[in-house]
């Protein structure tokens, strides 16, 4: 088995999150919760830890207060371990005044914290993607191959082809041929790299990267390249030995408003894609110590509830339901991510904001929304679907690919009408 304590896991902590907005208004993209009590930046923290890799270097730029508070409270190894997780910060210095450009250039800015880790490998990872990958399984491919370079790789359909970077490969893994989202038939038969396969006959990567450090501080000093995928790795193909991992499990890239809502309404069902309840490798968070929630009357269908709510006489369906959520009586709540609190109220908390309590008030009905942490939605409110497609702002809410997003810290006045004309 491969000396595990030898890699250095880097994680990439987002750039602007602008396809998530207005989630990403006041957070970094990888604390964005998701399914009721974690966050995005959780699951590959978590990967590394049941993987063995307990030298976890964060990489962060854009609104990451709420990140690293999260981070610094949650991953604490104990004194005997020599493990730990880092948080490296975007900083200016002496020879270079400018942020973070790329991945790549992420990466580059942050080499003297990378060297001196001294590991033998290092494994590039996304902070926004949902998946659970052992990456001790593909250390040892990158190792039983001799890489300078393993990428994480999926397969592709034929109709999403289009969309992604493809990858050729030949008989033996090896990775020999890139090209960026295609679109002629000619290339797209060329690059068909799973020929048995007439639904996903194509191989993409999964923005994860497995490298020896030495070709990596190489690849970096000796280019100005920004991007791994766009320009570090397709630049390799052709003067490293690089090699694909493939990977068939599920996994889901976290970037925009819709695939984020139907990632978290497919946990709601009795076979989810992705099982938050695996007894071997879990995905850990950040304790907080919560009551037991309550529950009095409600009928609910599909719903994933974290702790510490209390739900009234409610109708419930196909609804991802967070921490410390309040639940009113004679509430309609469906396909909707509420996704809770960070605080209980208290009488005066409650007269601050004009009297209207934390969660959902009494006689609301919600279909197909996401109601940001800390919101106050006012009895009698209705919000209900717009078109696919509609893209609108408002003080407290916003519409994307016509799902409503109620946002942070929102208050919703009793009797609002939020919905298509």
């Amino acid at each position: 088995m491969p000396q595990l304590n030898n890699v250095l896991a880097v994680i990439l902590g987002g750039g602007r999150g602008t396809r998530l907005y207005p989630l990403t208004k006041e957070r970094a993209k990888p604390a964005v919760p998701i399914a009721g009590k974690y966050r995005l930046i959780d699951i590959p923290i978590s990967n590394c830890i049941n993987a063995g890799f307990h030298r976890i270097a964060v990489l962060t730029q854009f609104n990451s207060v709420s990140l690293h508070r999260h981070i610094s409270q949650t991953y604490n190894f104990d004194n005997f371990s020599r493990g730990w997780v880092q948080i490296l910060a975007a900083e200016q210095r002496s020879d270079s005044m400018d942020w973070y450009q790329g991945t790549a250039d992420a990466v580059r800015k942050q080499l003297i914290e990378i060297k001196s880790a001294d590991a033998e490998h290092v494994i590039i990872l996304a902070g926004d993607h949902l998946y659970r990958m052992d990456y001790d399984v593909m250390l040892a491919y990158h190792i039983e191959k001799d890489a300078d370079i393993t990428i994480a790789v999926q397969p592709v359909r034929r109709e999403d082809a289009g969309r992604l970077g493809i990858l050729k490969d030949n008989q033996a893994g090896r990775i020999i041929d890139f090209v960026e989202k295609p679109t002629d038939p000619d290339v797209l038969a060329d690059f068909v790299s799973r020929k048995e396969d007439q639904v996903s006959p194509y191989i993409g990567s999964m923005g994860m990267y497995l490298f020896k450090t030495q070709v990596l501080i190489d690849v970096l000093e000796n280019t100005t390249y920004d991007d791994f995928g766009g320009d570090i790795v397709p630049a390799a193909i052709d003067s490293h030995e690089v090699y694909g991992y493939n990977f068939e499990g599920f996994w889901e890239d976290i970037g925009t408003i819709r695939s984020f809502y139907e990632t978290n309404l497919s946990l709601t069902q009795p076979n989810p894609p992705f099982n938050f309840h695996d007894p071997t490798d879990p995905i850990y968070t950040r304790p907080r110590f919560l009551p037991g929630s309550i529950v009095n009357g409600a009928k609910m269908n599909n719903v994933f509830m974290a702790e510490g709510c209390q739900v009234g006489a409610a109708t419930i369906e196909n609804t991802v339901v967070g921490l410390r959520s309040q639940i009113a009586d004679n509430v309609k709540l469906s396909s909707t991510i509420l996704m809770g609190a960070d605080f209980y109220d208290t009488p005066e908390s409650i007269q601050e904001c004009e009297n209207i309590p934390l969660g959902i008030g009494g006689n609301c009905e919600i279909e197909n929304a996401i109601i940001d942490k800390n919101a106050r939605v006012g009895e009698g409110v209705k919000i209900k679907a717009f078109p696919p497609d509609t893209e609108l702002d408002a003080e407290n809410w916003s519409v994307r690919d016509g799902i409503v997003i109620i946002t942070k810290n929102a208050i919703i006045y009793p009797d609002t009408y939020i919905g298509p004309e």
